[in-house]
């Protein structure tokens, strides 16, 4: 069924990624869900060709310099789009984190608040009224000076710099010092110093240790050659010095060192002797004492912004509700404290409505869910009340709980009304039954994608065979119903305390699949992939992973470690391993890709090296790798595109005209197995690549992994920085499926379906399912009912977010769980 003309965004010859020379018609003012299979093109269609082109054209009529100042997106390969508004793109991504950027500055309440304790807070006697400035932490007018803004300092204690006293300085008692060469040059300089090296760190004065550790004094003495080892111990030569020696403080070294250094190994080894704590002067409140002095409703603007917003929202309702009277003796700064008061208030109960009432202002954004910072700019918009507009929305149920899905369908109905249009890219099928039009993309992923399948109201995909989305949507067929498996064993951990859980008593099953359920908020990740994660791996005595902090503001903007409190009490003798299985990214640059992930490059990199040609010129299977110099093309160094910059547009990246984009050089490209050079094999889709490489067992292995969890469509040399979480959780769920399993391993997954397409879904499942019949026991965090209710067991954490949440309301086989009546999960589990 056509849309109105008049009333229709025409889109023709699209041609993004995958799209396949593409036309449709799209209706204005409606709410536009695009489906399909993960891969099959719904973002390229959305994001890539709809926002990318809104955005060039609003750009056009920008200035040159503020073009510069934009993040700007490619142009779009598209023939024409006509009828196309101005667009606004709320995405999952999360830009640059920083501590600095928190739920009040993204949803604007900061602001509000700051005018609020500037022109209605109580000000102590005698001092001056203060502007609302001096309440932000990242103007000189308010932050405090000793942490800068932050909340947190780092300090560099002795403990930290030596871990041993027991140890003499020779037996390398100052720990931060570097290892090796330079090492043993700081203590040659402390013996010429006249300092005792082999007396035990704690029996030398403070006053030395002092010196030694945190002096920036950097005294240059002689150093001279030390004769060989006699059985007297070192003896000097009062000879010529070899050299002249100049001393630096363990402190001053790692300082120094940290910023510095561009080896990631050494900022990684001197941050482990720096202590992140609060900051003494503001306790982490961030601002100086002179704004922290004025009080709205008996608190300063510090312990406001750590209220939940539910909290804020009961504490500033009288003052918005309040009359001001006319015999008032403040009558205006009582009016002024109403105006803002009702209008934060507004603002915040948007966002409660969108259950977010358990964030906290103060809440920084890189510990958000992409969902979560998704529905935080959408709630700013709705209260922006523009119209005529088109907002692009990936995913916007995700991470959220079915119960909480009915207010985002208020908030985009809000939207609507007000006069925009709202393109959707969605999974979620009650989001989908609410579109007023529907677009399928596919019918499959990658090359199998890319065409318009249906393009309509929802009634009609009923009728369209070749659409996957149909099939999840209007099936009639019964669910087959699998026997339940019962516990090996239980996994019993008690008194656990991390953040909003009160002292948990949790038993999880082994041997089978539980999933935890509940609304967002609830406590779920605190529980599985926060408290179990750590406790198991703490008990199998492996070691935290810490990324190493890129620089001092990384370090300070680090969240400080929260503990976990409570034990394992029993199970852990079925438990002989450990696999977290989370959606961060499997490498930060394009140079990490799938092959390289999941090891199948080194398998393809031995298979050309053991060609008759590679052999004969000697050429070893690092000679196929596009990070080592002497296979790739020097100028592009394996990267395959060199950037070119233009001043008044984005960037460009453009294939490396000297290996056309193949990454190695002209040499390397001679060498072919199976006729394909190893660019061209790079360029193979994991479905082509399993046809290549039938008969070599080790490369199918990882490539049949891919495949079993709905990756076949992506290319082994595509970037890492391409993927989706949802895809880089699947990509290190196929890592652990290719190797045998032992069984007793537990894999803990966080909301693995994000992302996901219901037929994907069902895939995943039996993967899942695959480890819990190998022995195996399996974990999850998620909110899609298909997989809680194909689990074999459920626990269900609420009834609420933050503080009503924390508790384990129902927990049992997915049918016991669904008869619950204090269970928000209950009334949408499919039994």
């Amino acid at each position: 069924m056509p849309c109105d003309a008049d009333h229709c965004i025409q889109v023709r010859g699209a041609r993004v990624h995958n799209l396949k020379n593409i036309s449709v018609d799209l209706p204005r003012n409606a709410l536009v869900v695009f489906t399909g299979i993960s891969g099959s093109g719904k973002s390229s269609l959305a994001f890539g060709t709809l926002f990318a082109e809104s955005q060039r054209r609003y750009l056009d009529s920008v200035s040159p310099y503020a073009r510069r100042l934009i993040d700007q997106v490619d142009e779009p390969d598209v023939d024409t789009i006509e009828g196309l508004p101005p667009a606004v793109a709320l995405q999952q991504q999360r830009g640059t984190p920083s501590a600095r950027s928190s739920v009040g500055s993204v949803t604007t309440i900061s602001n509000g608040l700051r005018m609020l304790y500037s022109r209605a807070g109580r000000y102590p006697r005698g001092q001056k009224i203060l502007y609302a400035d001096s309440f932000s932490p990242n103007t000189p007018e308010g932050a405090c000076p000793r942490c800068h803004g932050i909340g947190r300092v780092f300090e560099v204690t002795e403990k930290l710099l030596v871990p041993d006293d027991t140890k003499t300085i020779r037996e390398q008692a100052v720990a931060a010092w570097p290892p090796a060469w330079q090492g043993q040059n700081l203590r040659d300089i402390l013996v010429s110093l006249g300092h005792d090296i082999d007396k035990p760190w704690k029996k030398l004065p403070k006053k030395t240790r002092d010196w030694i550790l945190f002096t920036d004094e950097t005294p240059v003495v002689p150093v001279y050659t030390r004769s060989g080892l006699n059985d007297a111990g070192d003896s000097q030569q009062a000879a010529t010095p070899r050299y002249m020696g100049t001393f630096t403080s363990a402190r001053r070294y790692v300082l120094h060192s940290f910023a510095t250094t561009q080896s990631h190994r050494t900022k990684k080894r001197v941050s482990q002797f720096m202590q992140i704590s609060q900051c003494p002067d503001c306790d982490g409140k961030k601002l100086k004492q002179e704004s922290l002095s004025v009080k709205f409703a008996g608190l300063d603007i510090g312990e406001l912004s750590q209220l939940t917003l539910t909290e804020l929202a009961v504490r500033l309702r009288d003052a918005a509700n309040a009359k001001p009277s006319t015999s008032d003796l403040h009558r205006e700064k009582a009016i002024v404290a109403q105006r803002i008061a009702s209008d934060i208030l507004a603002r915040v109960e948007t966002l409660t409505n969108l259950g977010l009432g358990y964030l906290s202002l103060q809440r920084s954004t890189p510990t958000l869910s992409p969902g979560e910072l998704q529905r935080l700019r959408l709630a700013t918009q709705l209260r922006s009340q523009l119209f005529g507009v088109v907002y692009v929305l990936d995913e916007p149920s995700a991470g959220l709980h079915p119960a909480d899905t009915k207010a985002l369908l208020g908030a985009l109905d809000e939207l609507k009304q007000s006069g925009n249009s709202l393109f959707v890219v969605e999974h979620d099928i009650s989001v989908i039954q609410h579109a007023d039009w529907i677009v399928d993309i596919g019918p499959q992923a990658g090359v199998h994608g890319g065409e318009v399948v249906y393009s309509g109201p929802l009634s009609g995909l009923r009728k369209v065979k070749e659409s996957t989305t149909a099939k999840c949507l209007f099936s009639s067929k019964p669910k087959t119903k699998r026997e339940l498996r019962q516990p090996t064993g239980w996994l019993k951990l008690q008194q656990i305390e991390r953040n909003n859980l009160p002292g948990l008593d949790a038993d999880f099953p082994l041997g089978v699949l539980t999933t935890v359920t509940g609304v967002s908020g609830s406590g779920k990740s605190s529980l599985v992939s926060q408290a179990v994660v750590e406790l198991v791996g703490e008990a199998l005595g492996k070691k935290k992973e810490v990324n190493a902090p890129e620089g001092e503001a990384d370090l300070l903007e680090q969240e400080p470690e929260t503990s976990t409190g409570g034990s394992i009490v029993a199970g852990m003798n079925h438990v002989r391993r450990l696999i977290t299985v989370d959606q961060k990214p499997i490498g930060r640059t394009p140079r990490s890709n799938l092959a390289t992930y999941t090891g199948l490059f080194d398998h393809v990199r031995k298979l050309f090296a053991l060609t008759r040609k590679a052999k004969a010129r000697r050429y070893d299977s690092g000679r196929f790798s596009f990070n080592v110099a002497k296979g790739r093309c020097p100028n592009c160094e394996g990267a395959g595109f060199v950037s070119v910059e233009l001043l008044f547009m984005p960037s460009v990246y453009t294939p490396c005209p000297v290996c056309r984009g193949q990454r190695y050089n002209d040499a390397t490209l001679e060498i072919t197995y199976r006729d394909k050079n190893i660019a061209e094999v790079l360029d193979l889709t994991v479905e082509s690549a399993h046809k290549f490489f039938a008969d070599e067992t080790p490369v199918l292995r990882a490539l049949d992994a891919l495949l079993h969890v709905g990756l076949g469509y992506l290319r082994l040399g595509q970037p890492a920085t391409e993927l989706s979480g949802g895809e880089a959780q699947r990509i290190k769920l196929a890592s652990e499926l290719q190797r045998a399993q032992r069984g007793d391993t537990l894999y803990v997954l966080d909301e693995p379906t994000t992302g996901l397409h219901p037929a994907d879904v069902s895939m995943l499942m039996s993967q899942l399912n695959g480890l819990v019949e190998a022995g195996n026991t399996v974990i999850m965090v998620e909110h899609d009912m298909q997989v809680a209710s194909g689990s074999d067991w459920i626990i269900d954490i609420g009834p609420g977010a933050g503080d009503k949440g924390g508790r384990i309301v129902a927990q049992g086989p997915p049918a016991k769980v669904a008869k619950s009546k204090h269970s928000r999960t209950a009334p949408f589990l499919l039994t």
